[in-house]
């Protein structure tokens, strides 16, 4: 597309061919004044084409020009945030996938988002998000927009718990504030799990445990607190495996040191249930090809891939010798593992696992890598 150019514009121009069948139709004896006529085509996205085609021409615009778009017009603004914008363009096979991380620079002063592609070329730093800053946050994506939910603050001298809730459109380029959750908290868990959000455990406003739950619907901009866990529940993390939801390590106080207890909500049922062979200690974790990665802090060389059809651990060798102290954090593009060490070595190169290469050939080496020290990832495709 060369340009956009605004709606109104376009229906001012001289000899416009579409003007005429929509100014009138004498076939039908249906005659419409001129404001009515330049009302409709202000409602089409595209004047002179269907929506269903207009959508698809849309769906074909590189991401990198969504902001753009976003300009143009109130409607097509609407359509590029809607769901219904990131069906189309899966449906094109538009879809491009691309890498959030939240860096810090070598000093651990400042942090941003910045952004990667499946290549690791940087496309843009996110604007700050709005709010003081935060520690023991947590993030996730859903329908194509990350959600940055709650953590601990300090204002003016004071320290406490948030219940805020932001979200960046990915397409758009902006924060918007969404509803607070009902319960303030930070060091708690949050997953994306069929189409909602849920976030669990953690600590209060007073630093007490809590096991409480709660569920975010996109559609009505509200949490509704659900069932509680057996037990309160902090310093944990949260994933989506099989359309149900899974809370594995932090600590619990039921348990003395680390919790190896998993605990599984069934949206279905609206019940939770337990599992007794879950990690400790995890300092990485991610979801990919529908299975569970995660790293211990007590063995940083090895990969251990949770299996949720039979769950099953399966533990495989990182191929690097040296302290197992050193760490790494986690991201994915393009159906592999990324592995961005924690030291902030110039001359250190991302490790890549990729689940589908013929065994013996897992794992290699990628350019890809932030700027700064990897603090946290999230995947978008839209």
């Amino acid at each position: 597309m060369p340009g956009f150019v605004r709606e109104k514009k376009r229906i001012t121009e001289p000899n416009m061919c579409l003007s005429s069948p929509l100014m009138q139709d004498h076939s039908k004896g249906n005659h419409r004044s001129p404001s009515q006529a330049t009302d409709e085509i202000e409602s089409l996205l595209l004047p002179g084409l269907p929506d269903d085609v207009a959508k698809y021409c849309l769906a074909l615009v590189p991401r990198s020009s969504f902001p753009s778009m976003g300009g143009v017009c109130k409607r097509w603004r609407s359509f590029i945030q809607s769901r219904e914008f990131l069906m189309e363009r899966k449906i094109a096979g538009m879809l491009e996938e691309w890498l959030y991380v939240l860096t810090m620079d070598s000093e651990g002063k400042e942090s941003h988002w910045e952004v990667l592609d499946c290549l690791g070329q940087k496309h843009r730093l996110l604007p700050p998000m709005p709010g003081p800053e935060k520690v023991g946050f947590g993030t996730t994506v859903l329908n194509g927009k990350l959600l940055v939910l709650a953590g601990y603050s300090v204002i003016n001298g004071t320290a406490s718990a948030s219940a805020d809730v932001y979200q960046y459109d990915s397409c758009l380029n902006c924060w918007s504030k969404l509803a607070n959750l009902n319960v303030a908290r930070y060091d708690f868990a949050c997953a994306e799990v069929n189409g909602v959000v849920y976030v669990v455990g953690g600590y209060g406003v007073e630093g007490e445990s809590l096991s409480t739950a709660e569920v975010y619907d996109p559609d009505t901009d509200k949490w509704t607190l659900i069932e509680s866990l057996r037990r309160p529940r902090w310093g944990c993390f949260a994933c989506g495996l099989n359309g149900k939801l899974y809370v594995l390590g932090g600590r619990s106080s039921f348990t003395i040191g680390n919790s190896r207890f998993v605990d599984v909500y069934n949206p279905e049922k609206q019940t939770w249930c337990e599992m007794k062979n879950g990690c400790v200690m995890v300092t990485a974790h991610a979801v990919l090809e529908k299975k569970l990665f995660c790293m211990e802090w007590k063995n940083q060389r090895k990969l251990a891939i949770f299996n949720p059809d039979d769950n099953s651990w399966k533990m495989v060798s990182v191929p690097l010798t040296g302290s197992t102290s050193i760490g790494f954090r986690f991201g994915i593009l393009d159906g592999k593992l990324l592995l961005f060490s924690v030291e902030g070595d110039p001359g250190y190169h991302t490790l890549l696992y990729d689940p589908n290469a013929a065994p013996g050939s897992e794992w290699l080496t990628s350019e890809i890598k932030p700027s700064g020290l990897c603090l946290c990832s999230v995947t978008i495709k839209a």
